[in-house]
């Protein structure tokens, strides 16, 4: 049967969840979770939560599912540490620092790989497995038939997001808050820029970006029978009202096998909708039907809301299977027993039964009293008994007996059998590099080479995978000089049912003599190794601490981009045990989008005649296909680092990078020029990124 995760952002949302029929949770421990502006928890709610949940058999995940520094992983540890020593029963993760230092500190305490990771194919899944991952989050952006793919030959369990919700981007790819406004979805602190309206050509403003939530109810069987582990509901950030109603209706349709009915839909759309919902991913039907806006609070939503939270702040939803055993026999005290799902049995016997003058008791009316469990979380599956006839036993005695057990059976169920422990480690540190970085350059369009730019030979020359389909003579001088590494830089985004194209485009940069390619995701590094491509990992694995870096050298990149979110004296301190690069010039990807938003603002596709969206400030934001129609929505300003190239030759560097994308062969040439030393180029209006003021 498939579990369901619920969320909880507060301890009240716990219960909240429990009550209405969850058979997990998911909560914020600490301050590096992805939604720092939930209520979330203490030790102390923590503590209380997991013992809460541990007593009605219900799991409890910590999300410590943000990108930490260096400076940050020893109390990241120290966090996992006591979450595991309290009872949590996983840890949901995005930093690939943040998996080896909780294997180092809780190594029994299993580990979800995070939506965050943007894991999209079964080589992300297996690889995720290889690293010791244990549960892996699919991407929510995979159809129907590629989730059934995946969950029909993963390794791994798996789970799914199947209400609440949506990001335009890619989760763990989308750096618009953080770059426009210093506040990272990476870091849990998203300021959620989607959901503002934007202008496009000749379009007035519309919430292009604006996704509604996502409702996958009627696929539960189907999900089921693919062989999904869990259904996730998103919302820790909504009231515990929302996660008590939307839990209550899920969790009837999976139990009961049952579609929703109509009084379930208008109860979901009241709990909380943006004009409706949408299961657009999933059935593939993409488009502007995905999209709306969060409506006015209506007064009847209040009513649905104040019922919920009396239903699950009275009741206790009866889920914990008990057994008892009862005898009255004559001269004997009356004994009775319980024993739960865990193995836990508690005994205890009262007074001897008397003589039955009047109503005797027997089997039935006993087993009758012992099935009364309501109010504890226990349900009663079966009793045993031996019953002498012509006896009486008050049935209060026999009430008092049977609280006593459960009493005493809950007290058992808090028992945690204690765990594994260890101490975080970071490692031996890695001397910085005094050696100048090199400059590499990457490009969108082999329309953006020239000779000039060959002339200034750049140390790796990263082209598009897909452009190399179309004329490469603009490649030739790059390909032909022995100082110029060409190499293949792979889509961040790669269905498995893309693989067999992929591969085609690898094998035909294989035959140009192309030997290094670019790599954004771990799902795609086995596509690269397999044909023979020396992997360096680009930006989209979101590179922020010493620990990733480990990781990345044990998968086999010879190279890792860092993220353009750390500040400079961060960069400076990482130990590099591989060679780093970092991103000194360019428009910055603020999102990865699978919806592409030129053909739901235009109608048509119109990738060349598409300048991109303007904000009601009325700055512009590029949008640029992406492989298999998949847009990018790049920075207003271009980040400029070329007069500051003696701080950043300073951090230990392998290689500085300059990333292009709308610049024309000119442009590009000239941008190098700057950076070699040889040129006046200024890019007008620009930023210095997030290296200088960092982010929240």
């Amino acid at each position: 049967m498939l579990e369901i995760l619920s969320p909880a952002g507060s301890p009240e949302g716990v219960i909240a969840a429990v009550q209405n029929g969850a058979d997990a949770v998911y909560v914020g421990f600490g301050d590096f979770n992805a939604r720092k502006n939930a209520k979330n928890f203490t030790a102390e709610d923590f503590r209380k939560a997991a013992e809460y949940c541990r007593v009605r058999g219900i799991k409890i995940y910590v999300a410590l599912n943000t990108l930490v520094s260096d400076r940050e992983l020893p109390a990241v540890a120290e966090q996992a540490k006591l979450a595991c020593r309290f009872g949590a029963d996983a840890f949901i993760v995005q930093d690939l620092g943040v998996l080896r230092a909780i294997r180092q500190v809780a190594p029994e305490v299993p580990v979800h790989a995070s939506t965050q990771m943007s894991i999209n194919n079964l080589e992300g899944v297996k690889i995720a497995a290889a690293m010791g991952v244990s549960r892996v989050v699919l991407a929510r952006e995979l159809s129907g038939k590629e989730l059934a793919y995946i969950c029909r030959h993963a390794p791994i369990e798996t789970e799914v997001f199947a209400h609440g919700a949506l990001c335009m981007s890619y989760s763990g790819q989308c750096y618009m808050s953080s770059v426009i406004g210093r506040r990272s979805g990476n870091r849990g602190l998203c300021a959620q820029p989607c959901r503002l309206n934007y202008s496009t050509g000749g379009h007035a403003a519309e919430y292009l970006l604006s996704m509604k939530d996502n409702c996958l109810i009627n696929y539960l069987e189907e999900l089921e029978k693919m062989g999904v582990t869990c259904i996730k509901i998103e919302g820790r950030m909504r009231r515990p009202e929302y996660a008590a109603i939307v839990t209550g209706i899920y969790s009837r349709a999976v139990k009961d096998k049952k579609p929703p009915n109509a009084d379930d839909m208008k109860a979901l759309l009241n709990a909380f909708s943006r004009q409706g919902f949408t299961d657009g991913y999933y059935s593939g039907n993409l488009g502007p039907e995905m999209f709306g806006i969060r409506e006015e609070e209506k007064k009847g939503d209040q009513v649905i809301f104040a019922t919920a939270r009396k239903n699950y702040l009275q009741g206790e939803y009866q889920r914990v299977p008990v057994r008892f055993v009862g005898m009255i026999q004559h001269g004997e005290p009356v004994r009775l027993a319980a024993a739960d799902d865990k193995g836990n049995r508690v005994s205890t016997q009262g007074d001897l039964p008397e003589p039955a003058f009047h109503k005797e008791i027997t089997a039935a009316s006993l087993q009758t009293q012992l099935h009364k469990t309501g109010g504890t979380p226990f349900v009663c599956i079966g009793v045993r008994s031996v019953v002498d006839s012509g006896l009486s036993v008050p049935l209060s005695a026999i009430n008092e007996m049977r609280r006593d057990l459960l009493a005493e059976l809950m007290e058992r169920r808090k028992f945690l059998e204690p765990r594994r422990e260890g101490d975080f480690i970071a490692g031996y540190r890695h001397l910085n590099r005094e050696d100048r970085p090199v400059l590499t350059v990457s490009i969108m369009k082999l329309t953006q080479l020239s000779q000039e730019m060959a002339a200034l030979k750049p140390h790796i020359l990263y082209v598009p995978a897909e452009e190399l389909q179309k004329d490469k003579e603009p490649l030739k001088p790059f390909l032909e000089d022995p100082d110029i590494t060409v190499a293949v830089r792979l889509p961040r985004i790669i269905f498995d049912s893309e693989k067999k194209r992929v591969t085609a485009l690898l094998g035909a940069a294989s035959e140009l003599g192309i030997k290094e390619a670019l790599v954004g995701n771990v799902g795609h590094l086995q596509y690269a190794k397999s044909l023979g491509f020396q992997p360096r990992g680009d930006f989209g694995l979101n590179v922020f601490n010493s620990q990733s870096l480990r990781t990345i050298k044990d998968l086999g990149f010879i190279s890792a981009t860092l993220s353009f979110e750390l500040r400079i004296e961060a960069v400076r301190d990482l130990s590099k045990v591989v060679d780093t690069e970092l991103i000194v010039y360019g428009r910055l990807p603020l999102m990865l989008t699978e919806n592409c938003i030129i053909k739901c603002s235009t109608g048509v596709c119109a990738c060349d005649n598409f300048s991109g969206l303007k904000d009601k400030l009325g700055a512009s934001f590029p949008v640029v296909p992406e492989y298999r129609c998949r847009n990018v929505v790049l920075n207003s300003k271009k980040l400029f680092l070329a007069d500051k190239r003696d701080e950043t030759a300073a951090l230990g560097l392998w290689a500085e990078r300059l990333m292009f994308t709308t610049e024309n062969a000119h442009e590009c040439a000239s941008v190098m020029k700057r950076y070699l030393g040889q040129g006046d180029y200024e890019p007008g209006t620009y930023t210095r990124g997030l290296y200088y003021r960092g982010v929240e």
